[in-house]
């Protein structure tokens, strides 16, 4: 991948921020963040961090990563944020090493003792303004952390980092907004959609999936004892309306009860990006509304965040071994074509496909070969990304940064320069992205990058390939 020039580098990384802002916050950052306390940030800073420590098991981690070398660069290769800046700032290593220096000096006896020896101030207000900025730079795909020698997980160091952070009020505002809305709002989700909104959006719909292909396929509301309540991101309501009729019809073929509740339908959680507690909250209420339908599954749409968050998070909060189980819907999808219950017709999509892999999906290695068995047995050209799985180029936007629009230049030449290449390489007519967050940044990246090429979910491909014919 080339890098980028010195003018394609000063416009990625511009800022729209008014001076007197950045002068009044003390903080040079490129997105937008709300009024915050700037008096005496170094010791809010550490006293943040020594709270989470008390109550979490990072320093498990950190006591671990600041005993081993976190300097020697060889992740450098798998980030697609430095191949593209060439900037050693943007190394994983130097980024996370931010971090384990103040764990090193305010939380280590040795380190305690060698400042009392060198005379070290510690922490500084610059320090903290330096890692507010390169912890959004990273997209927290973690695809370093397969080179790492020592099996650093620089991404979990970034959240970290970001946690504290958040504690003392520095989070991009585009962010916060969501979450507020989404924990004490009045429609309780991201995308402030209120019920009646939903109600009407899924009427539509199923007229839509009446008109188009002949089938009754309802979304079922407020079913008490449904096997699955229906989780996806609620962004999908808004913007992705053949994905959810692709979802209907699939249980149209099937006949499992499902149900969309009203209480609660929002699969996002941005707490993954930045702070647990969120994490834990917008959990518990997934947690609420199961618990008042009766649902013996949770079923998530096709979001990446949306799906790791509840499959390896919703046990830890959510009731451990007696946690619901959590099923992804291309899992379901891929289950019940498995098993016969869903027919589908071959080759029935002629144009050239290709499948991205989203890193929360992909990276741990859980929905890696599924969509891709069901797209080749529909597909008559379908072709692979280079590298792909678990090794995947991320969308560019991980990590929450595709929802911070005032960083889109940098998301479009920096984080997404090398996806944008790879999929145009390809010559695919449709790119399969089942994540809310990689269709948006993918869409915006095709468009500007001029690629011919058509971001979709699974599920709107499938919707077109299921034959009701042959149902059972």
């Amino acid at each position: 991948m080339q890098r980028l020039s010195i003018d394609e580098r000063r416009q990625a990384f511009a800022s729209s921020k008014k001076p007197e802002i950045v002068r009044q916050q003390r903080l040079p950052v490129r997105y937008h963040v709300e009024e915050i306390e700037v008096t005496d940030r170094p010791r809010r800073f550490l006293e943040a961090f020594a709270a989470i420590l008390k109550h979490t098991n990072y320093r498990l981690a950190l006591e671990h990563y600041v005993r081993v070398s976190a300097k020697c660069g060889r992740c450098t290769v798998k980030c697609q944020i430095h191949l593209a800046t060439g900037d050693p700032s943007d190394v994983p290593c130097y980024r996370s090493e931010l971090l384990l220096k103040v764990y090193r000096r305010h939380f280590t006896i040795s380190g305690m003792l060698r400042a009392r020896l060198l005379d070290d101030p510690g922490l500084t207000d610059e320090s903290i303004q330096e890692m507010a900025d390169a912890f959004y730079n990273c997209t927290a795909c973690r695809r370093c952390h397969f080179e790492c020698p020592m099996g650093i997980d620089h991404a979990l160091l970034t959240h970290l980092g970001r946690y504290i952070l958040s504690e003392i009020g520095i989070v991009p505002r585009a962010l916060a907004v969501s979450v507020r809305e989404q924990l004490a709002g009045k429609t309780g989700n991201t995308s402030a959609v209120p019920v009646p909104a939903l109600l009407d959006t899924l009427e539509f719909l199923q007229e839509e999936i009446k008109d188009g292909i002949g089938i009754d396929a309802p979304f079922p509301i407020d079913q008490q004892g449904a096997e699955y309540l229906f989780l996806p991101a609620v962004s999908d309501f808004l913007m992705e309306a053949d994905t959810l009729m692709g979802n209907a019809a699939v249980f149209r073929a099937t006949g499992d009860s499902w149900t969309i509740g009203t209480g609660y339908f929002d699969g996002i959680n941005y707490g993954l990006f930045y702070n647990d507690q969120i994490l834990e909250r917008v959990l518990k209420k997934i947690q609420t509304e199961a618990q008042r339908l009766g649902a013996r599954k949770l079923l998530i749409g096709e979001c990446g965040h949306a799906s790791r968050v509840a499959k390896y998070f919703y046990p830890t909060f959510c009731g451990g071994r007696e946690a619901l189980p959590v099923v992804n819907i291309m899992e379901y999808s891929y289950r019940a074509w498995k098993d016969g219950r869903l027919k589908l017709k071959p080759g029935v999509i002629a144009e050239r496909v290709t499948y991205h892999d989203p890193c929360n999906v992909a990276r741990p290695g859980w929905i890696v070969e599924q969509p891709r068995e069901l797209l080749k047995a529909i597909c008559g050209d379908y072709v692979e990304m280079t590298p792909s799985r678990r090794d995947n180029i991320c969308c560019g936007g991980g990590g929450g940064t595709v929802s911070i629009d005032e960083i889109k230049p940098y998301r479009m030449a920096v984080g997404g320069r090398a996806k944008a290449e790879q999929i145009k390489a390809t010559g695919a007519k449709y790119c399969v992205a089942p994540c809310a967050n990689c269709k948006k940044q993918l869409r915006e990246l095709m468009e500007e990058h001029g690629i011919d090429c058509q971001i979709v979910g699974l599920h709107d491909l499938l919707y077109k390939a299921i034959d009701f014919n042959e149902a059972s």
